[in-house]
């Protein structure tokens, strides 16, 4: 059985990447025109945490969920490693929740990256993950924006439900808001190296289901 259809399958079951998620999400929208591009200067992190911040608090939650596939060409424009290659598409789930927060093993899972990628708009601490086991095949989730502190080592092998790293800081996570980036990528995926991209371009999405799926399937509350 392959990803995403794991979830189907009686044997396994998906534990929570986040405790404690009691209220709905916020939907946090990051595509052209939304309004927030008129409030916050340059899209600066510490302007557009404090928006978000004051919205989530209005929406009566403290956390929220930004699109898989979005087109997210408004905030990624200042970026040359996204402009070069046009890639504007977001390939994971981004989950905004307090910083410090932990990440618990959605599924048993062996360490295979555990690194700390700098620059502005990158990674900064982010954990990849092997999941293996005889009732599916071999796939990988990605945990960007990580508290580089907290990295586990190469080789740790997790049960579903530990804890494996912490939400990170502006200085550790990319310049990013308070958030993982959750991504999922198949064997095929991997070898064809995107795990150093988390974004796609328009002529990529037609087989993004074969190389990063959805990884809606792998996030549950």
């Amino acid at each position: 059985m392959r990803y995403p259809y794991i979830v189907h399958c009686p044997r396994l079951t998906v534990h929570p990447l986040f405790k404690n998620l009691s209220t709905p999400p916020m939907v946090l929208e990051m595509g052209k025109g939304h309004p927030m591009f008129e409030e916050i200067k340059d899209m600066d992190t510490l302007e557009f945490q404090l928006w978000l911040d004051r919205a989530m608090a209005d929406a009566g939650t403290d956390w929220a969920l930004a699109s898989y596939l979005e087109n997210r060409e408004p905030v990624l424009s200042k970026y040359p490693q996204m402009r070069a290659e046009q890639r504007w598409y977001h390939l994971g789930l981004d989950i905004a929740v307090p910083l410090d927060t932990p990440l618990y093993a959605p599924l048993d899972g062996r360490v295979v990256e555990s690194d700390y990628e700098p620059g502005d708009g990158n990674y900064g601490g982010h954990v990849l993950l092997a999941h293996e086991g005889p009732d599916f095949e071999t796939f990988y989730s990605l945990y960007g924006h990580l508290n580089r502190q907290s990295l586990p080592r190469v080789g740790t092998a997790f049960k579903a439900g530990e804890c494996f790293a912490r939400i990170g800081d502006f200085q550790d996570n990319g310049n990013w808001f308070h958030h993982t980036h959750l991504q999922v990528m198949t064997q095929k995926g991997l070898d064809q190296g995107w795990l150093s991209k988390g974004y796609c371009a328009a002529s990529d999405l037609g087989e993004m289901e074969q190389l990063c799926p959805s990884p809606l399937a792998l996030f549950t509350v």
